[in-house]
């Protein structure tokens, strides 16, 4: 496997981190945490405007016919400046799963407003993301119609979508994917603060309607719709924590090396040495685990495990970066409004959305004992 980016590549993160730098600076960030629905408009704005929202989307929604590896390098640009805009939920786990399994008249119908930056997506993943795929919503056949029961915990992006993407239990046992109206009938939604500043959103259903129209994919072949959207929306985390770390490592270098003590520089000290390396492995780690993954999506191949591999990296080594590197700046890396604290907060975000480390170490248990039986 090469994963050196192609020139096109390179543009395409390039053009993203050009965008993110000037946009989303930490006095803005700051502004935009300090609002109502934590939501960029401006910054989004110009993302659509630069053709990025439609990065990985089909030439005929509008989009430029790139895949996931170039989604991952719009988000690690988004995480290296963590950045509130809902890129993940709106990209990965709606716009893509639509543009690969919906029908045309789902992609005619919610692509282009993706692309153009109307459209906001996001999808029900927290309860199936410990790979159990045992969803809190159980749908029930009315007619040619279905009603959706129960309900679906800490779903980013909520108060701003059109549309969820809510995996349900069915009565036959196996999963459906439906596209659900948020603030639609039978619908109720209870707004919470995340542990990066952000907003999701529990969502309850009673009965809540969904037409055979916005039902993704075939009923029978939910599980690996499922699945399938899962891996991607993972793997696509897992390069919004890369961004992340690498970003906040080199925050820290910077201060290590411009702090003195005792007429040395902090970095020039074994200890703060030693730590700064060892965050740099991890780094490394995750990026190398993330392109893994990402690549064998990209072509097709089986990657379950890759993914659950990049996913444990993100989640241990992702949280051991960002404690080195906020420890790294003494007592600044306490102070919740200098900017480490919030790279600390995104990384412990990271950590446990779709399952933390412990649930992907038992995932991929359950891998390798199926495979060996």
């Amino acid at each position: 496997m090469d994963f050196t980016l192609s020139e096109e590549q390179q543009a395409i993160a390039d053009l993203a981190a050009r965008i993110f730098e000037d946009q989303a600076t930490p006095a803005r960030v700051k502004e935009i945490e300090g609002g109502t629905d934590r939501f960029d408009r401006a910054l989004w704005s110009k993302l659509a405007e630069a053709n990025l929202l439609g990065i990985a989307l089909p030439d005929d929604a509008g989009g430029s016919g790139y895949g996931i590896v170039e989604l991952c390098l719009l988000l690690e640009q988004q995480g290296r400046r963590v950045a509130p805009v809902p890129l993940l939920p709106t990209l990965a786990m709606g716009a893509l799963p639509i543009a690969e399994l919906g029908t045309p008249e789902q992609r005619a119908r919610w692509l282009p407003g993706v692309v153009e930056g109307h459209t906001i997506l996001t999808a029900a993943l927290a309860d199936v993301g410990s790979g159990t795929l045992g969803p809190g919503v159980a749908a029930t056949p009315d007619g040619a119609a279905w009603r959706l029961d129960g309900t679906a915990m800490s779903v980013p992006a909520a108060h701003l979508a059109a549309r969820v993407l809510v995996p349900a239990r069915l009565p036959g046992g196996g999963l459906g994917a439906f596209l659900v109206d948020p603030a639609g009938p039978g619908v109720a939604r209870q707004l919470a603060q995340t542990t990066d500043r952000g907003i999701a959103a529990h969502l309850s259903f009673a009965g809540a309607p969904v037409g055979p129209e916005d039902v993704l994919g075939s009923p029978d072949r939910g599980d690996s719709t499922v699945g399938w959207v899962l891996d991607r929306a993972v793997a696509a985390l897992c390069a919004l924590q890369v961004g992340v770390a690498e970003e906040a490592l080199r925050m820290a270098a910077e201060y290590t090396s411009g702090r003195h003590q005792f007429g040395r520089p902090l970095a020039t000290f074994q200890g703060a040495a030693l730590r700064a390396a060892d965050a740099y492995i991890d780094t490394e780690a995750m990026r190398a685990t993330m392109w893994q993954a990402a690549w064998r999506l990209a072509r097709g191949i089986d990657a379950t495990d890759a993914v659950a591999v990049a996913k444990w990296w993100a989640a241990d080594g992702g949280h051991r970066v960002v404690h080195t590197t906020q420890h790294l700046h003494g007592g600044l890396g306490a102070d919740v409004d200098y900017p480490i604290h919030r790279y600390f907060l995104w990384g412990k975000q990271i950590e446990v959305t779709l399952g933390g480390a412990s649930q992907q170490l038992a995932r991929l248990g359950r891998q390798i004992a199926a495979a060996n039986r």
